[in-house]
């Protein structure tokens, strides 16, 4: 197994350096295993939901499932990934000032990594609490 940074994963992704893109590929195709881990996942999506790449919900989505399908790819921890996923796609906006905001996928890994982390320790989850109020929309977040 090898590990690989966020920047490799999105030179994959975004295949917007043809030198580095091409060895990010042929990394990606050639491994075995390569691991992709929370906070490289987490990095690379605020990475393109930011000012320059303005990726929308939907391309976010589709991102993380088509990387699921990418056979070498592995999860840190593929299962909360994909609680986060789906939890992420019902989130909907909500007025924050003048401004519609939705709650972001790390909001949705967050929460669930939480509680991956008290069912590890066989301890009760009592809530994820936050500021953000986009994020206090997802079951299972509370306000402070």
């Amino acid at each position: 197994m090898i590990a690989i940074d966020t920047n490799v994963l999105l030179r994959y992704l975004l295949q917007d350096d043809n030198e580095q893109s091409k060895k990010a590929s042929k990394l990606i195709a050639s491994s075995d295993k390569v691991l992709i881990t929370d906070v490289v996942l987490t990095e690379a999506i605020w990475t393109l939901r930011g000012k320059k790449y303005k990726a929308s919900k939907e391309q976010i989505l589709l991102v993380v499932s088509q990387l699921f399908k990418e056979p070498n790819i592995y999860f840190e921890d593929g299962q909360t990934i994909w609680q986060a996923l789906n939890v992420y796609r019902q989130t909907v906006p909500v007025k924050v000032g003048t401004k519609k905001k939705d709650a972001d996928f790390p909001d949705a890994l967050i929460l669930e990594k939480s509680k991956t982390v008290a069912d590890n320790e066989n301890d009760v989850h009592e809530g994820l609490y936050t500021f953000d109020l986009a994020a206090q929309q997802i079951d299972g977040t509370k306000k402070p």
